[in-house]
């Protein structure tokens, strides 16, 4: 944006001035405005175009001090015009920075004096120039994490520039970095509402509404995410978490399903579906689910406990049937459980859940050395 912006600006304040009993310095102002923009338009070197500003700089600060001529609007309008264009392209830092400055004050001065509004064209340029400057210094700003400062400049640039989606995404996390996360809404939802397509816009508008107890608003928007992302995997795994941790059951295995015929090598998405049929006690299906996300990873934790709980929960469940046949049943699963438990214990051998289990096992199993070691580890935690 800014490399084409002088251009612009350049053609925009190209018209010709009309002024009353102007004297020989505002004349001088006046040429060196336009001698600037045949400078841009040519494409002349910075430093020639920087000498050509100068003039003109020097002819307003006399114009400034003229009993007749300071008080003009169009002394202060060309000052501010030609002070804001080399505060944005003059490369020494504390220039630029001085110039800055001086563009914001006379730019104030000059609208306030130019009541038939005359000089707008050179005030409206002045303004461009100074919110690009602003939009470079709030960029340094949040790169130096400054996100107060980065705010305040950048949500100026994003209200003069409101279709532009990078600088809306840029005004928001600065926002949400300072924690005023009602600004931080209203600029990404700036960016979707312009078309913004990233993901990331989507997760971060969920997490506030989420952090806001607006479960429903979090929902809303991560479907609007999916809308133009279909199957993202991290605007997936949102939503399904979030359908979950509001205990939409039925709609987080609609999901998972559609989801598994795209991603069949999701492991997550096999283990949460063996979550949702193990809760409802569909604890066959949960198997299954379960063993598909371990050939994926056969070292997946959470895949390895939960099947060790089904297996416990399944020979629980043995106990209550046939008294010839719960014996048998019983022994074969609470097996099953001990095998797969000490594979979860061996990949994460801190879990308390994990270790908790093993011990019940062996004191089911009467083994008694093998439940009081895990039980002395416990104690250790």
């Amino acid at each position: 944006m800014k490399n084409r912006s002088f251009f612009l600006i350049a053609t925009s304040v190209f018209i010709s001035y009309q002024s009353f009993g102007q004297t020989s310095q505002i004349k001088i102002a006046q040429n060196a405005v336009g001698k600037l923009q045949v400078a841009i338009a040519s494409g002349m070197d910075k430093s020639k175009q920087m000498t050509v500003v100068g003039e003109g700089l020097k002819a307003t600060e006399s114009a400034q001090t003229d009993k007749k001529t300071k008080n003009w609007p169009e002394t202060w309008a060309i000052r501010s015009y030609l002070s804001s264009y080399v505060a944005l392209i003059d490369q020494d830092e504390t220039n630029s920075e001085k110039y800055y400055a001086t563009a914001v004050e006379t730019l104030d001065s000059a609208k306030r004096l130019d009541k038939f509004q005359s000089n707008t064209a050179l005030t409206d340029a002045a303004n461009y120039n100074i919110i690009l400057k602003k939009q470079e210094k709030g960029n340094k700003a949040y790169t130096n994490n400054e996100f107060k400062t980065a705010f305040t400049l950048l949500k100026e640039v994003s209200d003069f520039f409101p279709k532009d989606t990078v600088i809306s995404i840029n005004t928001a996390l600065s926002a949400q970095n300072i924690n005023d996360y009602n600004s931080a809404l209203f600029y990404f939802k700036r960016a979707k509402d312009n078309g913004i397509k990233n993901p990331v816009v989507f997760q971060s508008m969920a997490g506030i509404y989420t952090s806001k107890f607006e479960q429903e608003a979090a929902i809303r928007i991560l479907e609007d995410g999916l809308k133009v992302n279909p199957y993202n995997i991290y605007l997936n795994n949102n939503y399904i978490n979030l359908l979950l941790d509001n205990e939409r059951y039925d709609q987080a295995k609609q999901v998972i399903e559609k989801s598994l015929t795209i991603e069949s090598k999701n492991k997550l998405l096999y283990f949460l579906y063996g979550y949702l049929y193990q809760i409802s006690s569909n604890n066959s299906t949960a198997e299954l689910a379960y063993k598909k996300a371990l050939a994926l990873d056969q070292n997946y934790f959470d895949a390895l406990y939960q099947l060790g709980l089904v297996y416990v929960n399944n020979a629980n469940d043995a106990l209550k049937g046939d008294k010839e046949k719960r014996a048998q049943e019983f022994s074969a699963l609470i097996n099953r459980a001990e095998f797969v438990l000490l594979q979860a214990h061996e990949i994460n051998p801190n879990d308390r859940p994990t270790v908790q289990l093993l011990i019940d096992i062996y004191t089911r199993k009467n083994r008694l050395d093998k439940a009081q070691e895990l039980k002395r580890k416990l104690e250790e935690f």
